[in-house]
């Protein structure tokens, strides 16, 4: 193959040392109750002294601890409002510093990279881009975050990465997020025994704790009402905001799951810079996972400030790794999915959230993709047609990057595709959380240079260059 690829010696790998604080959610009736109870005897001495020591061993480890306890306190609250009114300040600190927990967010694998240019650009040398990339971090009982990492990428294609933040901050889900019926019909009426006579019961906007409370109130026996209910929870859980963030630094946020849908993970982003009449977004398809089901979300910012997710719907929205075109195509939205667990599809939807129709897009034909087909990302558009990453699967679960190019016209035609993968796990690469494995969520192009960031077998996150045109070459002259 004519592709030459260049590796950068830079590796990122996963570190124990990026930890969170979460809620500390405990099993059991009373278990809470009895530590409210024992909080609630201590005498102020005793709180003083234990809270001296938890601040000398942990402040350092966090950005505003005493913040995140007393949010952890509150949490606590609405459920023993009576016995918590009176605590003092140092106790309700106190309280929430038992009801705390470190999450160390790597301490399984950071892998499964994407890659976009940053919205910030200035203070650059010549030649110069700066970039963002999401990461999937994974840690203890395997459950998945996004983390961020960023960096600058020069005219050589040789990169530098930021240097790691001080702390890792999970950001916080809004509970005031407002709704509308508008937002709620077309979501609910997926559902065969929503009743839509539920929604002429609430106001034009609303929470969602509002919501639950006007549609429970004095209508708790209606088995009608209450399957609606559930279902209009549900569609609350997984369609939310974060809060504004721009006091942190990228490389610190973390986004945990938030919502009881993705409670086990939010899988493999994969963000792409959309534009539209001039308007930027970035969005980011991911898989969320409760333990049992899996949703297609979409995580939506303008500022990698402000975020909100959005869940998929539709006929067609099935299975994992979707991935958006990065603009419009003769005015509609374009994605590409795999549907079955082992085909390539293209989905065309004048609604970005709603997708019913997914046209076949390609099949396993080599060896080393009999097992799946999947995409790496979202494409990009060069002169000569989308250029999309795709992942084949082979023997004993072997995972390789390979590409296709579509018209640009009309992305539904194959017009290259590689007969082999330009790039494998070697023998450095080959061992890891998951054995024999090269992955990507995405691609930068930087003049004529292809920067893709990939999963180095789920243990680290490694850098390889290559030339556009070499690969533009290379996929014309295989044909489809």
């Amino acid at each position: 193959m004519a592709i030459n690829i260049k590796k950068s010696p830079i590796k990122l790998y996963a570190s124990a040392k990026a930890v969170i604080n979460n809620y500390l959610f405990l099993p059991g009736k009373d278990r809470v109750k009895h530590i409210v109870e024992r909080v609630e005897a201590m005498t102020d001495e005793q709180v003083a002294e234990c809270t001296h020591h938890l601040m000398q061993e942990f402040g350092h480890r966090h950005r505003n601890l005493t913040a995140s306890f007393l949010h952890h306190f509150h949490t606590t609250e609405i459920k023993f409002s009576r016995i918590l009114s009176h605590f003092p300040e140092q106790k309700k600190v106190l309280l929430g510093a038992f009801l705390t927990k470190e999450y160390s967010i790597q301490s399984a694998a950071l892998f499964n990279p994407s890659i976009v240019p940053h919205p910030d650009q200035n203070g650059l040398e010549p030649g110069e881009q700066r970039f963002v990339m999401s990461l999937r971090s994974t840690g203890e009982g395997h459950i998945s975050s996004i983390s961020f990492k960023t960096g600058i990428i020069n005219t050589e294609g040789e990169i530098r990465l930021d240097p790691n933040p001080l702390y890792y901050t999970c950001l916080q889900k809004k509970e005031d997020t407002l709704y509308n019926k508008a937002f709620l019909y077309p979501r609910a009426m997926e559902h065969e025994y929503f009743d839509v006579a539920c929604l002429d019961k609430l106001p034009e906007s609303f929470t969602a704790k509002e919501a639950h409370h006007i549609l429970v109130a004095g209508h708790s026996h209606d088995a009608s009402l209450m399957e609606s209910l559930r279902i209009l929870d549900q569609i609350f859980d997984t369609n939310y905001e974060l809060a504004d963030s721009a006091h942190i630094e990228l490389n610190e946020k973390v986004i945990f799951p938030s919502a009881k849908g993705e409670i086990m993970g939010m899988e493999d982003v994969r963000f792409v810079r959309f534009e539209d009449k001039d308007a930027i977004c970035y969005y980011g398809t991911y898989t969320a996972y409760d333990g049992k089901h899996i949703k297609t979300q979409l995580i939506e910012t303008r500022d990698f400030h402000s975020f909100k997710t959005r869940t998929l719907f539709g006929k067609a929205i099935s299975d994992k790794g979707m991935a958006l075109f990065p603009e419009k195509i003769q005015g509609k939205y374009v994605m590409i999915s795999r549907q079955g667990g082992e085909n390539i599809s293209i989905m065309f939807s004048d609604d970005i959230y709603k997708w019913d129709t997914a046209e076949l897009l390609m099949q396993p034909k080599y060896d080393w993709e009999m097992v799946q087909l999947g995409n790496c990302g979202s494409p990009i558009k060069t002169t000569k047609g989308w250029l999309l990453l795709t992942h084949g699967v082979g023997v004993m679960r072997k995972y390789v990057i390979s590409a296709i190019l579509l018209d640009l016209e009309d992305p539904r035609q194959i017009v290259g595709r590689l007969e082999k993968p330009f790039l494998e796990a070697d023998e450095n690469e080959r061992e890891g959380y998951v054995p024999n494995v090269v992955y990507t969520c995405g691609l930068l192009l930087h003049g004529d240079v292809l920067l893709i960031p990939y999963a180095v077998s789920d243990a680290a996150t490694g850098f390889i260059t290559v030339k556009l045109n070499d690969m533009l070459d290379e996929l014309l002259t295989s044909g489809s």
